[in-house]
């Protein structure tokens, strides 16, 4: 889509050049979301292609760092590698919610992972990867030093994140011990590639025990359980009726709020009897 009121495009070689930020301004990554509609309040776009973070940095002993402008199309290469450390069990979540995301392949090329964060879309499948995960978001504002948050408060609600005024997300780092979890994954779409109505994570630490349930696309944002033994139906229901309020279900042409609530107590059962 053309945008008729963007009269400028900058392509700075760092964020330090963009010291001031005002109204009208935006990051451009992939800019998938960008030119998908109009963008009334917008006069100028930052382009970021100069910055050249390194996509993705692997080490066995810390865990995975994401750069915000890595595309979902480099993620999943590398979701397919071999050569990575035997003992990240979880490593095939990666995959796997690459493919839950409603795109194509052309989008894939284009499209960030930094982008499906910072959208901030019940259905990011990038966001539930993050979560699950035990992520933490490396934040740079303008005019202040770094700061951190984890992925699991990042997004606060419908198209809505801790992100300040000007500030990027710079990258995404899963730590070493949640990619050493075994996983298991739950997944509903009205149509076989359509967005999620519904996506749990679950999590099981191979030291511990302890079982970390994620759950996304049914919730407004992101929402987390931990178990320290597996639960029984009654006690993991009470815990789901206890976590996730009525109005924290979402509500779209995907999925009506009641039936993403049948939905999560239908699989959250399957998740924890899969781990234990």
């Amino acid at each position: 889509m053309d945008l008729h009121h963007i009269t400028a495009q900058q392509s700075p070689q760092t964020p330090d050049e963009v010291q001031t930020w005002e109204p009208g301004l935006a990051w451009l990554a992939g800019g998938t979301w960008l030119f998908s509609e109009p963008q009334p309040v917008l006069h100028t776009l930052l382009d970021m292609g100069n910055f050249n973070w390194p996509s993705l940095q692997a080490v066995e002993e810390t865990g995975l760092e994401i750069a915000a402008t890595c595309t979902i199309a480099q993620l999943h290469a590398f979701g397919g590698s071999t050569g990575v450390p035997a003992s990240w069990q979880a490593f095939p979540l990666i995959q796997t919610c690459c493919e839950s995301l409603q795109s194509s392949f052309k989008i894939w090329n284009e499209a960030t992972v930094g982008g499906n964060l910072c959208l901030g879309l019940p259905a990011g499948a990038l966001i539930s990867l993050a979560v699950a995960l035990e992520g933490t978001c490396v934040l740079w504002p303008r005019q202040d030093l770094p700061r951190s948050v984890s992925a699991l408060e990042f997004v606060t609600g419908v198209q809505q994140t801790v992100l300040r005024p000007g500030e990027l997300l710079r990258s995404i780092h899963l730590p070493a011990s949640a990619l050493r979890k075994q996983p298991a994954f739950r997944r509903f779409s009205q149509t076989q590639e359509g967005r999620s109505s519904a996506l749990l994570i679950g999590t099981r630490c191979p030291v511990t025990a302890e079982i970390l349930l994620t759950i996304t696309a049914a919730t407004v944002r992101p929402v987390q359980l931990r178990f320290a033994t597996p639960p029984g139906a009654r006690d993991l229901a009470a815990s789901l009726e206890a976590a996730i309020l009525p109005t924290a279900y979402f509500s779209d042409p995907h999925g009506t709020a009641d039936h993403r609530r049948h939905l999560v107590h239908y699989f959250a059962p399957q998740i924890i009897e899969e781990l234990a």
